[in-house]
């Protein structure tokens, strides 16, 4: 009992972490305002597996990952983590190479590419959303959808794509071959040819979740990640009509 009691409390840690660094845990679900907790997520993977180790590693795991948003992404809007997790957690009971071996490796290439993609490169990105939410997955996927379809948005193999994909972004910002990932006046890098502005990024990203016309619904622990639709149509489209375009 005294084991699953802290357990339990290193997960309502991280909510803590997320309160003492003033994060307003805001969540992408038009049906509610903010995140599953972590305790709430805690009580879900406890649900899936009663192993011990492995529900330490996940938490471990998370807890990483998490520091590394806040470090990286200090700015980021929706924090929503419940697919995720769930994602993970699934990989793990299911990896032939076993479940810690596959959770190291989640681990190091989850906070690799925050750390890439964050404030402390040039890359500079403002938000994890489109990584989160499944932009990035599903426009990858449309590329060559007869062998990706069946790739899922947290897999090893997408992180690795993400991984190659980031150098070789951080290899033409330093050539000044990307002249549509120009700084903007708030020292971040937006290739869209809209406005991610606080006010605007949640303008957007909610109102396409209410249409639910989201990748990845992340604040669902059972989501089902859809890559066959224009998104990235959709979006510039969306944003249009909201205004928001340059």
């Amino acid at each position: 009992m005294k084991q699953d009691l802290s357990l339990a409390h290193s997960f309502c840690f991280l909510d803590e972490k997320l309160a003492q660094q003033s994060i307003n845990p805001l969540s992408l679900n038009p049906q509610k305002t903010l995140i599953t907790s972590f305790a709430e997520l805690g009580n879900l993977i406890a649900e899936t597996t009663t192993d011990v180790q492995l529900i330490t590693t996940v938490r471990d795991t998370l807890e990483s990952i998490v520091n590394a948003q806040l470090q990286n992404f200090p700015e980021n809007i929706f924090w929503d983590f419940d697919f995720m997790v769930s994602s993970m957690l699934k990989q793990a009971i299911t990896a032939d190479e076993g479940a810690t071996c596959f959770l190291k490796s989640f681990e190091e290439k989850m906070v690799s590419l925050t750390e890439m993609f964050g404030i402390k490169t040039e890359i500079r990105f403002r938000y994890v959303h489109d990584f989160i939410y499944g932009f990035d997955w599903a426009r990858w996927v449309k590329k060559e959808p007869r062998t990706r379809a069946q790739v899922e948005p947290f897999s090893l193999i997408f992180l690795d794509n993400l991984l190659l994909r980031g150098q070789e972004i951080l290899q033409r910002i330093n050539l000044n071959q990307l002249t549509h990932y120009k700084l903007c006046d708030g020292g971040f890098r937006n290739p869209f040819g809209f406005s991610r502005e606080p006010e605007d990024e949640y303008r957007l990203l909610t109102y396409l979740a209410r249409k639910q016309i989201v990748p990845v619904a992340a604040w669902n622990w059972n989501a089902y990640p859809v890559w066959n639709k224009p998104f990235q149509e959709i979006r510039q489209h969306s944003a249009l009509k909201l205004n928001i375009c340059f």
